[in-house]
């Protein structure tokens, strides 16, 4: 089931400089679950595309499967998209931006989506250095199937059903990604907007792949098992078809991280510790960022900001000495030289 948002009167509205109002970039009403974190990021995203004055229709949103993967329906409704099957994302993205590489990429993904069958799709795009700001919205749970624990699930977390513990160590992204040779990655929280809005417009402008992983709590599955505030519908017999979760409307999480530890309460009680990286530190090394990151994770904080960035790594087109037209405006003369040079091409590799 789908809604549509009913028109929003503009007159008066704060314009950008291409004379585009806030409403010109904003998508459908959102199906998520009230309070929701990807809906605060979604609008982030909408702010940052509309304060930097990119044309809706420059845009490509692409996505996989999972919650995280409805939200490019809720920004930029004349962007071009395409909602691909579950981990592919990152192949779509690298197809699309070789055949035309003047249009600006985001990339929507889960943990899931991302750290488990998507994984390998995720880490190739970061080494060919796709040009496209990648989004992890990160909740540590598959959402769309009730709460299992996926690949960024910290150990000792319990589980909203079953009473399991995850026993695993968790995938992070953001050292995956620095790991890999990641030539941005930037960390932040679906209730920090006034953090959110710069990495995003930051991201979206670097000269290649852009990883932005968001820490966006689920406001339904964590609850512990037996919560009063999990409630469920249960099966009335074997011929029942479907199963349904009342979801409580629940207010969205926000707060202004200061420069220490924040600690942010959600909705089941628990606590996260976000800490903004301190005045001194230095996103351009490596190898420094990791260590970073790994010393706080010790402590409990989940670091926030811009992690790391090359400004001097190239990005896919320029390894692969592309034109700089896009492929899908070049003359058929270009792109089929002929069965000639084509014989000669692969008779080098012979």
């Amino acid at each position: 089931m789908s809604f549509i948002k009913k028109p929003r009167i503009t007159k008066g509205l704060p314009q950008n400089g291409l004379g585009l109002s806030i409403v010109d970039y904003e998508g459908a009403m959102s199906t998520l679950c009230a309070g929701c974190g990807h809906d605060s990021i979604s609008a982030a995203i909408i702010q940052a595309y509309f304060e930097l004055e990119i044309e809706p229709h420059r845009v490509a949103k692409v996505s996989g499967i999972g919650c995280s993967s409805k939200t490019p329906t809720y920004f930029l409704r004349p962007a071009h998209g395409f909602n691909s099957v579950h981990g592919r994302m990152p192949s779509i993205v690298t197809g699309a931006n070789a055949a035309n590489r003047d249009l600006h990429y985001i990339g929507v993904s889960g943990d899931g989506d991302s750290l488990s069958i998507g994984l390998g799709q995720f880490c190739h795009a970061i080494r060919r250095n796709v040009n496209m700001l990648y989004v992890l919205e990160n909740n540590g749970v598959y959402g769309l199937t009730k709460g299992q624990f996926s690949a960024s699930t910290d150990i000792g977390s319990t589980a909203r059903k079953g009473g399991a513990v995850n026993q695993q160590p968790p995938i992070d992204p953001v050292l995956t990604a620095i790991n890999f040779g990641c030539t941005f990655v930037a960390r932040g929280f679906s209730g920090d907007k006034q953090s959110l809005v710069p990495l995003l417009k930051a991201a979206i402008q670097h000269p290649g792949f852009a990883l932005l992983d968001v820490i966006s709590p689920c406001v339904t599955f964590n609850d512990h098992e037996g919560s009063t505030k999990s409630y469920a519908y249960t099966r009335e017999s074997e011929r029942t078809t479907v199963y349904a979760d009342f979801i409580p409307s629940r207010e969205p999480i926000e707060t202004d991280l200061v420069q220490d530890v924040t600690t942010v309460t959600l909705h089941d009680g628990s606590r996260i510790a976000l800490r903004k990286v301190d005045d001194d530190y230095n996103p351009f090394d490596a190898g420094a960022a990791t260590a970073y990151i790994r010393d706080h994770q010790d402590q409990g904080e989940i670091v926030t900001g811009l992690l790391y960035m090359d400004e001097e790594a190239q990005d896919l087109h320029a390894m692969n000495n592309t034109p700089n037209t896009p492929l899908n405006a070049l003359e058929p003369s270009k792109l089929i030289p002929g069965a000639a040079k084509l014989a000669a091409l692969q008779k080098a590799w012979r």
